[in-house]
């Protein structure tokens, strides 16, 4: 490949990226070439169109799904002011469960019970299989076969993370969650 021809792979990749609707995966982009193109080769000039965005607005990523362009999150704010979106409000129990199950997966519904104490409503598991975060992997091998309950890439991809491993460690989401409480009972 001759630095004329790399170049003009990395024009390719950011237009298809760039107008894509969804994340795309090393193979889907190598699709788009009439050469033959190596894996290797496509993560090289994709790493290197990261590298070559890391000062603009938008970013190059690897999520789960695979690479996409996204807007900056210092510029959020200015994109919400055009286009005011407001986030669903989950319960109390809707987040336990999805931070259960993301922190402990694959589980039960016994599972999750039996950490949270309480019993888990049906509604909850829909909320967040509606969402497209939780998915049925599996049964687990005991008698009435439960359904094994994990993240799927949706969720992950909304979190703009490539693994479960990426999650941050729960001691830090609780000292994050103790602040947030210290703060609401002080302006109230």
């Amino acid at each position: 490949m001759t630095p004329d021809s790399a170049g003009q792979f990395k024009r390719v990749l950011e237009a298809v990226l760039f107008s894509a609707q969804r994340s795309l995966t090393v193979n889907e982009l190598r699709k788009v070439f009439v050469e033959e193109i190596d894996n290797d080769v496509l993560r090289v000039l994709l790493e290197e169109l990261r590298a070559e965005w890391a000062e603009r607005s938008l970013e190059l990523v690897q999520v789960a799904s695979g690479w996409r362009f996204r807007t900056r999150a210092e510029f959020l704010p200015y994109l919400e002011r055009l286009n005011p979106e407001k986030p669903p409000k989950y319960s109390r129990a809707v987040l336990e469960t999805l931070a259960i199950i993301a922190y402990r997966q694959p589980v039960t519904r016994g599972d999750i019970e039996d950490i949270r104490g309480v019993t888990v409503a049906t509604q909850v598991i829909r909320t967040l299989e509606e969402r497209g975060w939780v998915d049925i992997v599996g049964h687990r091998d005991t008698p009435g076969r439960p359904a094994l309950l994990a993240t799927t890439k949706k969720f992950l991809d909304d979190l703009g993370l490539r693994s479960v491993s990426e999650l941050p460690p729960l001691e830090m989401i609780n000292q994050t969650v103790e602040l947030e409480l210290n703060d609401a009972r002080q302006t109230a």
